[in-house]
C-alpha cells in the first residue's frame, strides 16, 4: 500500500514512445513540472497528452512540445502557446480541441467506466458536424478532420454525444498526500488534476506535502486512483511559476510614477 518512489525519474521510468498521457494544471497553475521535466529527461517521444492547454513556451508542457516530443494533443485552450500554434499550422503536431466542461467530463467519464455521455455543447458547430482541422498537410490542406458525432433529441432539446477519454498514464500535482495516494489540493491547483488522475490507467503524483494520515474528510482524490506518489523537495514545492503577473490600479498607476520619462532623458 505505500505507493511513495524516492525519484520522479523512477516513477516516470515506464512511460515510453507513444505513450498517452493526461496532465493536470491550469495554465502554470497545479502544473506537475518536477514530474514533466523527469519525462523530458527521459526521452521519451510520440506522446500523445491530454490536458487543458499545452504549457508555455520552456515551462511546463512546453519543454516537451518544443523538443518535438508531442505528436498529439487533445486541450481546450492554446492561446498562450505560439510554439504549438506553429507546429499546428505547419502540420508537425495534430490537435483537438474540445469545449472545456466536455474536457473534463470526458476525463471523469472515463476515470468512472462512462463509455460516452451527451451534452449540448458544440451542438450546431463544427464539434457535432464534423470537419474541424486535427492536423494540416505541410502545404496548408486538412489531412485529418474531426468525424460527425451522433446527435440525440432529449425533451426537445438536441444533444451531442461525446465520448469518454482514457489514457496510459496521468501526472498530476497536489499540494499534500500519504502513502496510500490520497490527495488534496490547493484552491484554483485542483482544477483538472483530479480528473486526470481518474482517466488514467497510471496516475502519478507530486505532492508538495508528504503527511503519514490524511483525515477522510479532507481527501479531494481517493488513493484508489493514484499508483505512484513522488514527494517534492521544498525547493520543488515552491517553483510555482504566474503566468501573468497583474497589479491593483493604485499599485499599476504608482508603478508609472516611478518610471523614468521619456521626454526629461532621464
Amino acid at each position: 500500500m505505500d505507493k511513495v518512489l524516492p525519484s520522479a525519474a523512477e516513477a516516470v521510468a515506464d512511460i515510453g514512445d507513444g505513450a498517452s498521457v493526461a496532465v493536470g494544471g491550469f495554465g502554470l497553475c497545479g502544473v506537475p513540472f518536477t514530474l514533466i521535466d523527469a519525462l523530458y529527461e527521459r526521452g521519451s517521444s510520440e506522446l500523445s497528452i491530454v490536458s487543458n492547454n499545452c504549457g508555455t513556451i520552456g515551462r511546463g508542457l512546453g519543454r516537451l512540445l518544443d523538443a518535438g516530443r508531442i505528436t498529439r494533443a487533445m486541450g481546450s485552450y492554446v492561446g498562450e502557446n505560439k510554439e504549438l500554434a506553429r507546429r499546428y499550422l505547419s502540420g508537425e503536431i495534430e490537435l483537438e480541441l474540445v469545449p472545456q466542461g466536455t474536457l473534463s467530463e470526458r476525463l471523469r467519464a472515463g476515470g468512472c467506466g462512462i463509455p460516452a455521455f451527451y451534452t449540448p455543447a458544440g451542438v450546431g458547430t463544427l464539434v457535432a458536424e464534423g470537419g474541424l482541422p486535427w492536423r494540416y498537410g505541410p502545404d496548408g490542406d486538412v489531412v485529418v478532420a474531426s468525424p460527425p458525432k451522433e446527435v440525440r433529441e432529449f425533451g426537445g432539446r438536441s444533444y451531442v454525444l461525446e465520448e469518454s477519454v482514457r489514457t496510459d498514464f496521468a501526472l498530476v500535482r497536489a499540494v499534500g498526500g500519504d502513502r496510500h495516494g490520497n490527495l488534496v489540493f490547493d484552491k484554483a491547483a485542483r482544477n483538472f488534476n483530479p480528473l486526470c488522475a481518474m482517466a488514467a490507467r497510471t496516475a502519478i503524483a507530486e505532492v508538495e506535502e508528504l503527511v503519514d494520515f490524511l483525515d477522510p474528510d479532507d481527501v479531494h482524490l481517493p488513493g484508489i486512483f493514484v499508483r505512484r506518489v513522488v514527494a517534492l523537495t521544498p525547493e520543488q514545492a515552491a517553483d510555482k511559476p504566474i503566468e501573468k503577473r497583474t497589479v491593483s490600479g493604485a499599485a499599476a498607476a504608482s508603478e508609472k510614477a516611478q518610471r523614468p520619462s521619456s521626454r526629461s532623458g532621464k
